[in-house]
């Protein structure tokens, strides 16, 4: 047999159980509700007393629809009891995402996905429930009371948020997980999903959510833990076990590929001398480069212990170009940084949004790995990271000197003079703050420093600046002609009486998406304008308006042949009927109406 048969052979079984397992993970939440599912079955015995709980707190969350000083769609209403359940509609007293279905990945500012990505990670939010005893679950009850059907993966955790001591090792398990899937019924449903047992107790519950095939924003109201005291003891009554379940259990336990144990799977010293490659390493570099370039972070790990050709490739640093580490929150850790650094030093997109949390990574281990793998970073992704401080982001503005993209969303434990290290990165293009410490006293004052300041800004987001006057938007119009996205929803103090909105549309031609939700005084003549002056127009919120008729709106939609989403929930003129008539004569548009219940 020529010497390239075994090596050919080893491939193709390494390729078959990736997909294998791949598959399997991907249908692991449908196996969670298999009859051949042991844990499914599992039954508190009579004397293991169920406890039942609301949650007691909000420990922390990714994103809401509401503002940091309101109780309105905040994430702060899934603690204690249902507020509206079981009635349906739509309620400031619930808790909701800033985000539903796919318009905001539709915008010009929308960052490209990272490569990489394993298919079986699409939570785009998360909120962390604590209780107030731990138990080993046996149930977990979601109440939803609109557009249900966004909760993906049930969490839970290891660590007692109530303990004076914290726990040295956090573990994080899967409780039940699910693809995204469509659910047609707006209505209010209480959430039962099948869970899984777990060897420890928990009062530490997370959800992440997805909300991309929904129709509106999703509202949850509360979540009910069930579970015992006592570690339930499994059913005598269990259905078959698919032998292939087992085996696959068996190999995550011994193949450890989490990504915990990358300086295991890194390791060059783990190999061992083995046979010649056969004729697979005349194949020229390029091509093998691009045959890995295919695999996920873990599968890179498994590969590069298989022979010396093959980690060469899986630790060649051209392999991280783009290296998204988010989908691994769960256990990346200071180590991991470690054993990573030295095939990063090509990074220039990272992603460590949601990491670190708890103790996972130090100030000091993040700045020993930008310090190596910062300076070609053009995009950092950091939302949620809350092991940031002061230090970190001085490290940032000296060790990456092209960084173009900076995302720092719900890094809400930022003091406010750290944010002064952003100044110095001169290359920024997208920084992003939201729910920051940011200390703003006057708006105008910074729309027309950003007039005067930034000439080629194409995309800003001003939601819910509470203060920003038609002054500060005229000099903003003025001074940033080339605006494309423009986010100006829940500012209160912007009158269309005073023409701020008119003479928007009349400086503003390029403008694609502007949201002006929940601004009541827009009306026919703001719509008017921006038929006349802004036919690029892709995206428009009104949502609340009371002055908006549909005669405005048709001669919208007739002179913008782009737009493709027109939000008009709770216009008071528009409606069942008039919608009805749009969406006949411009089916390409989503035309989104919501009634107050």
């Amino acid at each position: 047999m020529s010497p390239v048969f075994p090596m050919l052979t080893v491939l193709t079984m390494f390729y078959y159980m990736c997909l294998r397992r791949r598959a399997r993970t991907a249908a692991r939440g449908e196996m969670m509700n298999s009859h051949r599912t042991v844990v499914s079955n599992s039954r508190a015995s009579p004397l293991n007393a169920e406890v039942v709980q609301y949650a007691k707190e909000v420990v922390d969350f990714s994103s809401h629809y509401g503002s940091e000083n309101s109780m309105s769609y905040t994430m702060w209403n899934l603690a204690g009891v249902p507020n509206v359940f079981p009635s349906s509609g739509d309620f400031t007293q619930t808790a909701v995402f800033r985000t539903y279905g796919t318009w905001w990945d539709q915008c010009p500012s929308a960052s490209l996905p990272f490569k990489r990505t394993p298919p079986n990670f699409q939570s785009h939010d998360y909120v962390e429930l604590a209780f107030e005893q731990q138990v080993y679950p046996i149930a977990v009850h979601i109440l939803e009371t609109y557009h249900p059907g966004a909760v993906i993966r049930i969490l839970a955790c290891s660590a007692n948020p109530y303990s004076p001591n914290p726990s040295a090792e956090v573990r994080w398990e899967i409780l039940w997980s699910e693809k995204p899937t469509k659910v047609n019924a707006s209505q209010a449903r209480q959430f039962k999903p099948c869970i899984k047992q777990i060897n420890f107790p928990t009062n530490l519950i997370r959800l992440e959510v997805n909300s991309s095939l929904l129709d509106y924003y999703t509202e949850l109201d509360a979540v009910v833990l069930h579970g015992t005291k006592d570690k339930p003891v499994l059913s005598l009554k269990t259905s078959l076990i698919d032998m292939n379940d087992l085996e696959d259990d068996d190999y995550e336990e011994k193949d450890s590929c989490g990504i915990d144990n990358l300086n295991k799977k890194f390791s060059s010293a783990a190999l061992r001398e083995g046979p010649n490659n056969g004729y697979f390493d005349k194949l020229p570099y390029e091509l093998i480069q691009l045959i890995v370039n295919h695999l996920t972070l873990p599968d890179l790990c498994r590969l590069a212990q298989t022979c010396k050709l093959l980690n060469q490739h899986c630790c060649d640093p051209l392999q991280y170009i783009h290296l998204n580490l988010q989908p691994y929150w769960a256990k990346l850790n200071d180590t991991s940084l470690e054993f990573l650094q030295a095939r990063c030093t090509l990074v220039q997109w990272l992603n460590l949004s949601w990491t670190g949390n708890r103790g996972f990574i130090s100030v000091s281990g993040f700045s020993r790995f930008l310090k190596v793998c910062g300076s070609e970073l053009v995009r950092l992704e950091l939302s949620c990271s809350h092991f940031l401080n002061e230090t970190c982001l001085e490290v940032i503005s000296e060790m990456c000197p092209n960084l173009q993209e900076l995302n720092l969303s719900s890094c809400d434990k930022l003091p406010p003079q750290a944010f002064n290290h952003i100044a110095k990165l001169c290359s920024l293009k997208r920084l992003v703050l939201y729910r920051t410490k940011i200390e703003i006293e006057d708006y105008d004052v910074i729309a027309s420093m950003i007039g005067a300041k930034c000439k080629k800004l194409k995309t800003l987001d001003l939601w819910r600046c509470k203060n920003i006057t038609e002054n500060g938007i005229a000099e903003l119009a003025s001074g940033c002609p080339l605006l494309e996205e423009l986010d100006l929803g829940w500012c209160p103090t912007l009158q269309s009486s005073t023409g701020c909105f008119a003479k928007l549309a009349r400086q503003l031609p390029n403008l694609q998406k502007l949201f002006l939700t929940a601004n009541r005084s827009v009306c026919d003549t703001d719509i008017q304008e921006l038929a006349s002056n802004c036919t690029r127009l892709r995206q428009l919120d009104i949502l609340g308006t009371r002055m908006v008729s549909p005669a405005s709106l048709r001669k919208l939609l007739e002179s913008c042949k782009d737009l493709s989403l027109l939000d008009v929930s709770f216009c008071s003129q528009i409606d069942n009927r008039a919608v009805l008539e749009l969406n006949a004569s411009f089916p390409k548009v989503f035309i989104k109406k919501s009634f107050t219940q």
